[in-house]
């Protein structure tokens, strides 16, 4: 079977999600309008800047497309993406779409002139806990997480990756630093790191 992922293309850095998948050998697709759903195995929302996102989300009425393609299949957001996936936010210039129970706030990393690559913790399961870099560009910052939402990675002590069954959200860009684990996490069947496969018990 070939799996065939969607990147949402409205605004923002989509052209590395596709590299980032064509490298681990999954097919993806642009994702314009909610016609370019139809067929798709799953969606990455990048990352960007999230009220423009947010408007042209409306624009080309996406946003119940993407509700409702949410409730079915695995999905990821990067920064403005996981900006967009959350219940609350900060600025009332975003219109989320409510698929995680969270508040974030925007740009809680600085200003883009103060990106940079911080350690990442990746907390898989109570025996092993893997570590590496990703870039923070403008992130936003994880305030309050409701139920059913499993804590998978931290910076330091902050939360930056928060799973809820077929949902993934990021703080950080693992598509600049060309990490894969989180793209095979939730779109590679046969990655042991596959979501279906990987035990609860997520640090919190």
């Amino acid at each position: 079977m070939v799996i065939k992922i969607g990147v949402l293309e409205l605004q923002g850095g989509y052209a590395l999600h596709h590299n980032l998948l064509s490298k681990i050998g999954i097919r993806s697709f642009p994702v314009k309008s909610s016609k370019d759903l139809k067929q798709l195995d799953g969606l990455i929302l990048p990352g960007g800047e999230s009220t423009t996102i947010s408007l042209l989300l409306k624009k080309y009425n996406l946003r119940d497309s993407i509700i409702k393609f949410a409730q079915h299949y695995p999905v990821i957001g990067t920064c403005a993406g996981l900006i967009l996936m959350s219940k609350n936010v900060d600025d009332i210039r975003v219109e989320p779409l409510g698929l995680f129970d969270l508040s974030i706030s925007r740009n809680a990393y600085g200003r883009q002139i103060h990106s940079s690559k911080k350690k990442i913790y990746l907390l898989n399961s109570k025996e092993r806990k893997l570590e590496f870099y990703s870039t923070f560009i403008r992130a936003p910052k994880i305030n309050y997480i409701g139920d059913n939402i499993d804590i998978i990675a931290k910076q330091e002590e902050l939360p930056v990756a928060i799973m809820s069954k077929n949902l993934l959200g990021l703080s950080f860009h693992p598509e600049i630093d060309g990490i894969d684990i989180f793209h095979k996490m939730m779109f590679d069947k046969s990655s042991k790191f596959y979501f279906e496969k990987l035990k609860q018990g997520y640090a919190t």
